[in-house]
């Protein structure tokens, strides 16, 4: 009697590779990193009240004094378009971009000084999409962020004036793009304080350097001079100035335009998220 040969399956091929982690799970992880810490939800808010209360208190400056103005005074407000220079000012401006630049680069900063990121870098060695997934939760965050923020500031500002009768609506021309080009602002300086700090990788440092690129370049460079007014332009607080700027106000010595200034914000987004991931990946091998 005859027995039919045995056969075994070949035994399964053992392997001690991780599944690699979807990028659905980098987001949800960075946006956990995101509201971990109470700081980040505090500096978020007191950034909005400090810069809602800068733009309606000059909104409220105008109220009060009224009537210190002469009739061609007031009867040129809203045709000058000042309801819409007071809707977000310069200074308001000038501490949104610093708080989320500062935020942008904390972000980052704070897990090399931790050294939270060697534990992220270990679990996920792709380090292109965990700062990839990085920008992308940070300009979410902020985008939403500084359409609240330049909202509120619209809708407060205008409450004010209009007990002068010298508020504007929605459909007055320009105050859409005022308010989107300050809402933008907000993810724009992010981003680039994100770039800042990846290259830094130091806090201190790297809230410096964004006051220095984002805040005193614009300053330092005059717009008398067609090179150093061209340098200008090509910095987003320039393009912001330039989009929450009335016609009447744009009358500068080198004018640029309007598309030319949205595309320096596209511009800056695209770059200092490249910047960012490709210093991570280039130096943490």
């Amino acid at each position: 009697m005859t027995t039919a040969p045995v056969t075994t399956a070949p035994p399964a091929r053992v392997t001690n590779e991780e599944p690699r982690a979807r990028f659905g799970d980098l987001l949800a992880a960075e946006w956990l990193k995101t509201w971990s810490l109470r700081s980040t939800s505090w500096m978020y808010a007191i950034t909005a009240l400090a810069v809602i209360a800068f733009n309606a208190g000059t909104a409220y400056d105008h109220y009060k004094y009224w009537y210190a103005y002469d009739e061609h005074g007031r009867a040129s407000f809203i045709a000058n378009g000042s309801p819409l220079m007071d809707a977000f000012t310069g200074n308001a401006a000038m501490v949104l971009v610093l708080a989320v630049a500062a935020i942008g680069a904390v972000s980052i900063t704070g897990e090399y000084g931790t050294g939270l990121i060697r534990t992220t870098f270990t679990a996920v060695p792709a380090r292109r999409s965990v700062m990839a997934a990085k920008a992308l939760v940070l300009t979410a965050v902020t985008a939403v962020f500084g359409a609240l923020v330049a909202g509120a500031s619209f809708a407060s500002t205008q409450a004010i004036l209009a007990g002068r009768d010298a508020s504007v609506s929605l459909s007055h021309p320009g105050a859409v793009r005022v308010i989107v080009a300050s809402a933008l602002l907000a993810p724009v300086a992010a981003l680039a304080g994100l770039a800042i700090g990846a290259v830094i990788r130091h806090t201190g440092g790297s809230v410096i350097g964004c006051v220095v690129v984002l805040l005193l370049l614009p300053m330092v460079l005059s717009d008398r001079r067609h090179l150093t007014a061209v340098l200008q332009h090509t910095l987003p607080f320039s393009a912001w100035e330039r989009l929450s700027a009335s016609d009447l106000h744009a009358s500068i010595l080198y004018p640029w335009t309007v598309a030319g200034a949205w595309t320096v914000y596209v511009a800056w987004a695209l770059l200092a998220g490249t910047v960012a991931v490709v210093a991570v990946h280039r130096r943490d091998q």
